[in-house]
């Protein structure tokens, strides 16, 4: 005789997120309901590799959208506190901090989460941009390159999630969690070899789906945007012409995306237009994931 099966039981210890109500309808309409939907203010935001390309101009957005204050977390200090203060003078209302950190390293993530929650009582949105990409055949890729593309696309972004997770079921206050995932995550690169990269991005999808099932509960949506091939850093220099001009050609779009054309993605996603969306992936990718 088989032994019963037990009971599960999920707690919410968090009341779930009301639906976005411009409701004062009466007093709140129009221009002043839509800046509402997608405002940011007073919240607390967190951003990994927020120094730089992508995760510079999600900050500029954050910031635009009213954030109480933006934390950068990178691993260079020179260029980490260069950007919080260009941040600082094109944003006076809000504020700009950074802290170097390696989001590899659980400690230093927990030190420099707590340390936000301490200054600003609370965290309510972390955008993890940091990550790596290194074009290598599979067949001579050694292990360690597999493992450090892996530790810093996909373990560090588990890192930073549990530690602004914590903060948020302590806060009781909820929040938005958005990932970067990629394309690469959906389907293989072509033309350049990029499997333990492509492999890392796959799990951040599987991840938010994993983490948006168990954190609902504490009123923290878990999401992933997928970028395309976006003018980048990574995706610059003469030896990757012959690269890019395959990459427009199988882009329905026709072009690489600016390194600003995630931030509307990312407001959805962190604000109230965007109350109800978790567990979810948004490509942002011209279309070339949509065709063969």
């Amino acid at each position: 005789m088989s032994a019963p099966v037990p009971k599960i039981e999920f707690a919410r210890p968090t009341a779930p997120p009301p639906p976005f109500q411009p409701q004062d309808k009466d007093n709140v309409q129009g221009e002043s309901a839509a800046s509402a939907r997608f405002s940011l203010k007073g919240k607390v935001a967190i951003v990994t590799g927020g120094s730089g390309g992508l995760g510079l101009e999600a900050c500029r957005a954050l910031l635009e959208h009213s954030v109480a204050a933006v934390v950068l977390l990178d691993i260079n200090a020179t260029v980490g506190e260069a950007a919080a203060e260009v941040l600082r003078n094109n944003y006076p209302t809000g504020t700009a901090t950074f802290a170097a950190v390696d989001v590899t390293n659980t400690e230093a993530v927990t030190t420099a989460v707590n340390a936000v929650v301490k200054v600003w009582g609370g965290v309510d949105i972390l955008v993890a941009f940091a990550g790596i990409v290194k074009s290598e055949d599979a067949l001579d890729m050694s292990q360690a390159a597999w493992e450090r593309v892996l530790d810093v696309n996909l373990t560090g972004s588990f890192i930073c999630a549990q530690a602004a997770a914590k903060a948020m079921e302590a806060g009781g206050r909820g929040g938005s969690i958005v990932l970067i995932a990629s394309i690469s995550g959906h389907a293989a690169n072509f033309p350049q070899p990029h499997v333990n990269y492509n492999v890392s991005k796959a799990g951040v999808l599987m991840m938010v789906k994993s983490l948006a099932a168990e954190w609902g509960r504490y009123g923290i949506r878990v999401n992933s945007i997928s970028p395309g091939y976006m003018n980048t850093v990574l995706n610059e220099g003469d030896g990757l012409n012959d690269h890019r001009k395959i990459w427009i050609e199988r882009t329905p779009l026709g072009r690489i995306g600016g390194v600003d054309e995630l931030n509307g993605t990312v407001i959805l996603l962190c604000s109230d237009a965007g109350k109800f969306i978790t567990g979810t992936d948004i490509k942002v990718d011209g279309g070339i994931s949509a065709s063969i």
